[in-house]
This record gives C-alpha cells, structure tokens and sequence, in this order.
C-alpha cells in the first residue's frame, strides 16, 4: 500500500503537485480564520476584564480569572432561563422537523394535483412578509403571547427546510414507496416507517438549522414575552446582563463596571460579550459532532432537485 501511494506521488505532474500545495495552504489558512476568533473570545473571557482593556490579547489570556464566569452564572434567574432555552430547542426542533417533514412528503407526491400551487404559496411566504405589527397582532389574536407555545408555534414550518426535505424525498428510490402500499400500508404509516428512517441525513441537517435557530433565538422573548419572567431564555437574559453592564460603564468613567449583587465582581461589555458567546455557543458545538456525518449528506441529496 505505501509503495502504490509512492508510485502515484512520482507520476502526479508538477501541476497536480502545485494544486494539492495550494489547496492544503488554503485549507490552513481557512481554518485558522475560522478557528481563531472562538480562541480569542475564550482568552478574552478567561482574562482580567480590567486587563482586557489594554487590549493585545489573542490566543491565551494574560491574567486568568473566572470572575466573568461567575459574574453571568451569579445572576439568579440565568438557571431557570437555560432550562427554559433547552426545552424550546427540544420541543421545538421535534415538532418543527416533523411537521416539516409531513408538509415536504405531502408536495413531493406526484399525485397531489394542487402541489405546485401550495409549493408556490410557501416559496412566496420566504420573500415576503406581513412585517412587524401584523404579526404581532396575529399573535395577540391567537392568544399565544405569554405563553410558552410563541416559541414553537410561529416556527413550526420552515419554508428552506421544507424544500430540502422534499427534494431528498423526491430522491428516494419510488419502488421502495409502493412496495410499502402494495403491502397494505397507508399514506402516513409510508410515512413514518418508510420515509422517515430513509430522509435521517436530511432531518438531521434540518434539524441543525432549527435547534441553532431556536437556541439562539431572544428577539420572540422580548416582543411576546419580556414581562414574563417564568418564560424569559438564556439568550434574553445573556442580552440584558450585557445591556446592564453596558449602560452602567457608559454612566462611569471608567469601562468597568462593578456589580455589588454578584459580590463586587469588576465586569466590562468586552469581557461578558466574549463570555456570553462562549456560553451560548458550547451547547451547540456538543450537538454538532453527533449530526456531522449527517450533515453533508443531506446537504448534497437536499440540493440536488429543486
């Protein structure tokens, strides 16, 4: 095996040679562009906020300290809101990618003779909206606003995701499918005992987007449910410790600010901003390498029909 790899490496072309050179220094230079702001928020949030001023930190801290850590974590409703972070990722990732799915396997049967048209009524909905204030009243007028089910509900069809979906489906060898209802099996038992083992790679990079999508997610917080602290997530409460900081620093003279509620700790905006990103980001670099070997799978297949 090494000898047949040596003999290809002596009869490549200087050309091949020079394109796997560049290639590789690309790929370096890449992934050091991408790897190297995460590094430097945890430098960032590992150091002495009052150091951090001074700047010059990049890839490892210069005066090491939890201080920010426990700053954001001595908040006492930070707990409750993860919990509720988490639960809306969950539930809503769950009810999300399966009822897109449904939708996705209902336009790629060619016997549903109004499927262009519904297809067309969705696409339409991506490149227009009704914009703020109409669909704040629609969810006023459906009586979701302080309620936990504004975090799903709104969400529960994504128009791209549908897309990718349906275009993996479509992909699917058709014999399989009536196989299934020569043995007697109706539109939705096809559905979930043939179709939704076989689409796995496409809903697990859907179901990337949506759990992204929903962890991050504060804006539906503050409009539908800022008064309600029983609802209030992760990402909303990380938004309002950072305006907090932020205003009271711009009222000092100096960028510090020093809270006496989590034992005079000494925070700035830089420091909790990289704190906050290291936070919220972890949680999803856990999921990631689970749906990795998914991912590009169900890129490639979800895009190749349109």
């Amino acid at each position: 095996m090494p000898k047949a790899k040596s003999s290809r490496l002596r009869n490549s072309s200087a050309g091949d040679r020079a394109f796997d050179a560049i290639n590789i220094t690309f790929m370096i230079c890449l992934m050091i562009v991408t790897i190297y702001p995460f590094i430097n928020m945890i430098a960032v949030s590992l150091n002495n906020a009052n150091d951090a001023i001074r700047g010059g930190i990049y890839l490892w801290p210069r005066e090491w300290t939890l201080d920010n850590y426990k700053y954001i974590f001595g908040e006492s409703d930070i707990y409750h809101a993860t919990l509720i972070s988490a639960l809306r990722t969950i539930i809503g990732t769950i009810v999300s990618v399966f009822c897109t799915a449904m939708l996705a396997y209902t336009l790629s049967r060619q016997e549903f003779v109004l499927r262009k048209f519904v297809t067309m009524f969705f696409v339409f909905t991506m490149y227009f909206s009704g914009g703020l204030i109409p669909g704040y009243l629609l969810i006023r007028d459906l009586g979701l606003i302080g309620s936990f089910w504004v975090y799903i509900i709104p969400g529960v069809i994504g128009v791209f995701n549908m897309i990718v979906i349906r275009s993996f489906i479509e992909g699917l060898p058709e014999g399989i499918l009536e196989s299934a209802r020569i043995d007697g099996a109706g539109e939705f038992t096809t559905f979930i005992r043939v179709v939704l083992p076989l689409t796995i790679p496409a809903m697990a990079t859907v179901s990337l987007f949506v759990a992204v999508g929903q962890w991050n997610s504060w804006f539906d917080v503050f409009l539908y449910n800022s008064s309600n602290k029983e609802l209030s997530t992760l990402q909303y409460e990380l938004m309002k410790i950072l305006q907090t900081s932020t205003t009271a620093a711009t009222s000092s003279a100096s960028d510090v600010y020093q809270s006496a509620e989590n034992s005079g700790v000494a925070v700035t905006p830089t420091s909790i901003r990289a704190t906050m990103t290291i936070i919220a980001s972890v949680p999803i670099l856990m999921v990631y390498p689970f749906l990795q070997k998914y991912f590009v799978q169900g890129m490639t297949i979800g895009g190749v029909k349109g």
